[in-house]
């Protein structure tokens, strides 16, 4: 079946904006900092920006929004220069599977997942009944995109996205979802003062941007409003399992299965796309990496995101699925697996290879440990080396007499082991 393409979700969104999120974009980058409030964003009067609202007023008008609703939501919004500041200077990082694994798919992460499948196993039957998507798909999707609602964001919606349409660098295009986000207000599905999100608009449990949500959010209760900010994440999750059935999910058939490779593969094979059927991997010696057959879900590429010294997958149509909903490889390799976890899987298989400065994740975990014991801290020992533990390495030099660098490397690790 062909279906219509996509409006952007929020992680397509940061992909285009070239930023990082939660997780993930085409670069694989991830935001590990502390959750961002409101109470960081405040708003700065701003003449320039007064006098483009007064303009987009009138454009708005002629869009169908009406006087009623310009008045409660433009009234209300403000110059927001922390969310340029945003925009402007991401400090996320490159990350390496690996470290995105880490971060993602944590064993609190898994724990909650379980948990929460458990506690909304009705209603997640009932999406999974109507929409042919798995419950742990759907949930894996909440946990990535905002830690099963922990993390939602509170920045006032039109205020930010008013802010990044004023600032021009995409304009048209947050100009676009300001009018969609006008448009939600006027049809009562949420409050001016309930509408809140991340700083470039993303919405709710599992992140919808404005025009998204008008393609795809769901009453699934029918009480008369898609609301994807309640405490209760019925329409949130439903939304993700509309969303997914639109982008060609295939019930029953998984988003990839690890693999292990013979001797020899050719990984000039290996990329998405390059679609080849499941006999013609296996007469190549590839085997599921448990061992045994890898089962029939149709066309079929490899992938190696780690190398061919890394975990190998064998992906099938729902890791396109996934793809739609942000395009990152990493973060649908991220959703697939933790959906996995918490359907009882266990850990990937494979090993990664070491880092290029020839650490693993145990020496990161253990260069972190020993960092803290010596009283520079280095906060959780996840083996992913972000900007507290990069700080924590500048200040043991320092305190050292050594060349300041922040890096962490095994010459770093085998001084802290004395």
């Amino acid at each position: 079946m062909h279906f219509p393409a996509l409006p952007p979700s929020r992680r397509a969104l940061l992909l285009m904006l070239g930023a990082g999120a939660l997780t993930a974009c085409g670069g694989g980058r991830l935001s590990t900092g502390p959750a961002v409030t409101s109470t960081d964003y405040r708003p700065v009067d701003n003449p320039a920006f007064d006098a483009w609202l007064a303009g987009f007023r009138g454009r708005a008008a002629a869009a169908g929004i009406s006087a009623a609703t310009l008045d409660s939501a433009l009234g209300r919004a403000g110059f927001l220069p922390d969310v340029i500041e945003r925009d402007r200077n991401q400090a996320e990082v490159d990350r390496s599977l690996q470290d995105y694994l880490a971060l993602t798919v944590d064993d609190a992460r898994v724990t909650t997942g379980r948990e929460m499948l458990r506690r909304h196993a009705g209603v997640l039957a009932e999406i999974e009944a109507r929409f042919g998507v798995e419950k742990q798909v759907v949930v894996a999707i909440w946990g990535v995109e905002s830690r099963f609602g922990a993390r939602m964001g509170d920045i006032p919606v039109i205020s930010a996205l008013a802010t990044l349409a004023f600032d021009g660098r995409r304009g048209q295009f947050f100009e676009q979802q300001l009018v969609a986000a006008l448009r939600i207000l006027q049809n009562g599905d949420i409050t001016v003062d309930r509408m809140t999100g991340s700083w470039a608009g993303a919405m709710g449990h599992t992140q919808f941007i404005p025009t998204s949500y008008e393609a795809y959010a769901v009453d699934f209760r029918g009480d008369g409003r898609r609301d994807i900010w309640s405490e209760d994440p019925t329409d949130g999750l439903a939304s993700t399992g509309s969303y997914l059935a639109n982008a060609g999910w295939q019930r029953g058939r998984p988003w990839g299965l690890e693999v292990s490779l013979p001797s020899g593969f050719n990984a000039g094979q290996a990329g998405r796309g390059r679609n080849r059927s499941v006999s013609e991997w296996t007469a190549q010696g590839v085997r599921l990496a448990g061992g045994g057959t890898i089962p029939d879900h149709g066309p079929a590429s490899v992938i190696l995101p780690s190398g061919t010294t890394g975990p190998a997958f064998v992906i099938f149509r729902n890791f396109g699925a996934i793809a739609r909903y942000n395009n990152s490889e990493k973060y649908v390799i991220a959703v697939g697996h933790l959906s996995d976890r918490i359907a009882g899987g266990g850990p990937l298989r494979g090993s990664f290879p070491p880092d290029a400065q020839g650490l693993t994740l145990a020496d990161r975990q253990e260069l972190q440990r020993r960092l803290t014991a010596a009283g520079f801290d280095a906060g959780t020992p996840d083996g992913v080396v972000g900007s507290g533990t990069r700080d924590a390495i500048r200040a043991y030099e320092a305190a050292m007499g050594l060349p300041v660098t922040g890096e962490a490397t095994l010459a770093i690790l085998q001084r802290l082991r004395g």
